[in-house]
């Protein structure tokens, strides 16, 4: 059986990806879907480490405290909380009011336990960001760029928005270099990571998703060709789990 990993097949097989004028609607309803047990399946998936993957884009953001931070497609706000906590004044941005719900939810628990203010949700599309050029310090995405109309209008937004100086950092779902580690790591989104959705969101067509959509996201190298082509510098990819996830680094 042949896995076609590039943006060429014809043919789409998971309803929830949709290109073109469609896709936000698509992944909209995909979130809506997930959002109730979003965290759950995340831990469950990746046995826990999305956590470590998102303390590793934390540690390379650099984050001083005072600092303007944007955090997009944030979700239920894992990263938007962390920059937080390291001292930034933060802004986290999805379009998806179900996934949103969740995250002032938990920004409600934290804030009746005496944490501080500086940590703002909103509403709104990652590829119309309403802010104006150079506001922020650093701006990060998790899992949201391979979700995107257009990961390249994506990042040229992201760009738009930072500082001189500021920093962008893009964690999501990545290719392999290794042809038996990626035969094996796509047949477990293929086949295995469905069925969480199957269990717990009576869908399988939820986490199958993620396996439709990695086929065609550009992934590590023609992101990094992206960065570099922004003008943006320092520009690096940190591997993680032997390719399975990567983390993109630029500088404004």
């Amino acid at each position: 059986m042949r896995i076609v990993t590039g943006a060429g097949s014809s043919r789409m097989s998971n309803k929830f990806y949709q290109p073109g004028e469609q896709r936000a609607a698509k992944v909209g309803d995909l979130f809506a879907a997930v959002a109730p047990r979003y965290d759950l399946i995340n831990d469950l998936q990746s046995l826990g480490l999305h956590r470590h993957w998102k303390r590793v884009l934390i540690k390379m953001a650099q984050i001083k405290a005072g600092e303007r931070a944007l955090d997009l497609c944030c979700g239920t706000g894992d990263i938007a909380f962390a920059m937080r906590a390291a001292g930034a004044e933060v802004v986290g941005m999805d379009f998806s009011s179900a996934m949103l719900a969740v995250a002032q939810q938990r920004a409600g628990s934290l804030q009746k336990s005496g944490a501080s203010p500086g940590l703002q949700f909103i509403c709104a599309d990652a590829l119309k960001i309403p802010f104006a050029n150079g506001s922020f310090d650093v701006v990060t995405i998790a899992y949201g760029l391979r979700n995107l109309a257009s990961w390249e209008a994506g990042l040229e937004e992201m760009a738009r928005v930072a500082r001189p100086g500021g920093r962008l950092l893009v964690l999501d779902f990545g290719k392999p270099d290794n042809k038996v580690w990626r035969s094996v790591y796509f047949a477990c989104l293929r086949f295995l990571v469905p069925l969480f959705g199957k269990l717990f969101c009576q869908d399988a067509a939820t986490h199958a998703y993620i396996f439709e959509s990695l086929r065609h996201y550009p992934a590590q190298q023609r992101v990094t060709a992206k960065m570099k082509a922004l003008g943006l510098h320092d520009v690096q990819v940190r591997q993680l789990l032997g390719g399975a996830m990567s983390i993109h680094f630029g500088r404004v």
